[in-house]
């Protein structure tokens, strides 16, 4: 038997567009009322569908969309033409350091030695 808040459960439509929204626009500075707007909802009702659907927020969401995009990059990138502030930009980081230690966080890794092994 399902419960409402099984992570099972269908998403909201709206969620959907939120996520759809995210997907197309990661690159962007895009800001937590954008993503709502996005859905047709308020902000705290897209934080909510996050957290009961996802168990995250859409920031944080937002951030790992960045940040597997940019992983992909990096691996496929040619380190005599890309660099991984340039990468980094691309996939909608604006400040490279935040960007190279959440890299590092998620992929065990520096982005740096990523760019260079691809």
């Amino acid at each position: 038997m399902m419960r409402a808040n099984d992570k099972t459960t269908i998403q909201p439509r709206m969620l959907r567009r939120a996520l759809d929204f995210m997907h197309e626009n990661a690159q962007y500075d895009i800001t937590i009322r954008d993503i709502a707007s996005a859905a047709d909802v308020t902000p705290r009702a897209i934080q909510y569908a996050f957290r009961e659907h996802l168990d995250t927020t859409p920031l944080e969401y937002l951030r790992r969309i960045r940040l597997e995009r940019a992983h992909r990059e990096l691996m496929s990138a040619d380190p005599s033409f890309d660099t991984v502030t340039s990468i980094a930009g691309r996939c909608g980081f604006s400040h490279p350091g935040r960007f190279s230690s959440a890299y590092k966080q998620v992929f065990g890794t520096e982005p740096s030695r990523t760019l260079r092994s691809s």
